[in-house]
């Protein structure tokens, strides 16, 4: 190695570091793939708000939709690694590479760097208020007495709520008709209106349904009762052991390669956010289950391990792109 070689070696990596020091010194932008207004957006706002007090410059928060969030996650993988371009991962992180397979357009694991989890989104298992079913049980009965028949609807192929519903599937040997729509709110009318037998959906935005009478719920896919719905079993009660641990979870990442201690600023930023009463309370009205934050590490593997449980699913259900 020249001497002038190691000296430019040298000044980058102090160059390197000195940025990482002074970081941030513009806002950062935090990227959703999903639209203003959901469930994602509403807490990657909650957080984003926070974390702007924390770093001492704005996080603003820039929805770009489509392709089930692969268009978000495509322009963070070519942003620059320095932390100023950060992306909210929900369940399509890893299942559009999942997906895609050969043909995928970024690795979930290798193409970022975590920065740490953030919330848990449950959902809840409903059909119309005045159906035949009365348990998830009556549902897969029902399906294997005439196959195809149940249907289930999803707010798009390969969403949360499309392979919540394979998997039980999957789990009960049951043959059902997957009906996608553009969006949980289509769907949901769908199925108050008798026209899809069942559907899985977030908690946010259904209690109000519930108590109107159009809609009843069959299981929640959190581990214990949920104290929003005290009467409904689990779905590990109603015979689907392990159910929750397929719940989507949402996180941060940035792009591969961006310094450790920005993702240190950015990791502590997000706990401290997530350590504050007020936020966890708004999460939890988001239907929402907070851990106060991960480490980065603790993420990836996370990532990795929920690759490998989906990735299990859609091949057993037979799970394929659009």
């Amino acid at each position: 190695m020249s001497g002038r070689f190691f000296l430019a070696c040298i000044a980058a990596l102090a160059g390197a570091a000195a940025s990482a020091q002074d970081y941030p010194a513009k806002p950062v932008k935090l990227v959703v793939g999903f639209a203003a207004g959901g469930p994602t957006d509403v807490i990657a706002r909650v957080i984003a708000q926070d974390m702007a007090m924390s770093l001492g410059q704005g996080v603003v928060v820039e929805n770009k939709t489509g392709a089930n969030a692969l268009i978000a996650t495509q322009e963070v993988k070519r942003a620059a690694a320095d932390g100023y371009t950060i992306l909210m991962t929900t369940l399509s992180h890893n299942v559009n590479a999942i997906l895609l397979a050969d043909k995928k357009p970024y690795d979930p694991i290798r193409d970022f760097a975590p920065i740490s989890l953030v919330s848990f989104l449950p959902l809840v298992m409903v059909t119309r208020a005045d159906a035949p079913f009365n348990s998830v049980q009556d549902v897969v009965q029902a399906a294997k007495a005439k196959p195809g028949e149940v249907s289930y609807a999803s707010a798009g192929n390969g969403g949360s709520a499309h392979l919540a519903a394979a998997l039980v599937e999957t789990l009960s040997g049951a043959k059902m008709t997957h009906v996608p729509f553009r969006g949980n709110a289509p769907a949901l009318t769908e199925v108050m209106a008798g026209r899809v037998s069942f559907m899985f959906y977030p908690m946010v935005g259904i209690a109000e349904q519930v108590a109107q009478k159009r809609l009843k719920v069959l299981a929640v896919s959190t581990e214990a009762r949920h104290p929003d719905y005290p009467d409904t079993p689990t779905m590990a009660q109603s015979g689907f052991a392990g159910f929750e641990q397929y719940t989507q979870g949402l996180g941060l990442v940035a792009p591969a390669g961006t310094p450790a201690p920005v993702i240190d600023k950015l990791n502590a930023a997000v706990r401290a956010s997530l350590a504050k009463p007020q936020t966890k309370e708004k999460l939890k009205g988001l239907g929402a289950i907070t851990e106060g934050g991960s480490s980065p590490a603790r993420f990836r593997a996370w990532l990795q391990s929920d690759a490998e449980r989906w990735a299990r699913v859609i091949k057993a259900a037979g799970v394929r792109a659009e």
